[in-house]
């Protein structure tokens, strides 16, 4: 049996600013994410329903790192302690450590969150990254604001729409 949960608004239909219309799709699957997650259980955050093994909780830390990686480290080009702290090793599997509390984790989701609508206010589309994985390339070969945007908002929709099928499989919930 599944329950359609109620979909939450999108930007306004009339917005032409790129900019605007960017920020306010962020905004929209950041909180797709966790109202996703709304209404699970502890084990149903941490375990995986799915052969690749990946958990909700594991999920949403990755989200995390890559609001971190992109706009703190990369765009602004902040240090930063643990970019790759997601993941075992770079480019491995996702992890939670036992540890760590569902509480602490979306804390953390939204503390990286707002640290990037800070950057993103304070920047023009055209702008381009301070770094890039940590190395510094030609000032042409960095991508712009507007690419970076775009990227995270293609991560969003497509962990958005995993999170549907995990949701729906755990207790039957659909929807946006």
């Amino acid at each position: 049996m599944t329950a359609e949960a109620e979909p939450p608004a999108e930007p306004d239909v009339t917005l032409t600013c790129p900019a605007e219309l960017l920020a306010g799709y962020l905004d929209f699957y950041r909180d797709a994410v966790l109202r996703k997650l709304d209404g699970l259980t502890d084990e149903e955050l941490r375990g995986s329903r799915l052969p690749s093994g990946w958990a909700p909780l594991e999920l949403l830390k990755h989200l995390a790192h890559v609001e971190l990686r992109w706009l703190q480290w990369g765009f602004a080009g902040r240090p930063v302690e643990q970019p790759w702290g997601d993941m075992e090793a770079r480019g491995g599997r996702w992890r939670v450590e036992a540890g760590e509390t569902v509480e602490e984790v979306t804390a953390f989701f939204r503390a990286q969150c707002e640290r990037s609508r800070t950057i993103v206010a304070g920047a023009r589309l055209e702008d381009r990254m301070a770094t890039l994985g940590g190395r510094v390339p030609p000032e042409e070969e960095r991508p712009t604001l507007i690419w970076v945007l775009f990227h995270l908002l293609q991560e969003y929709a497509r962990h958005v729409g995993q999170l549907d099928i995990v949701r729906e499989l755990a207790d039957g919930v659909t929807g946006e």
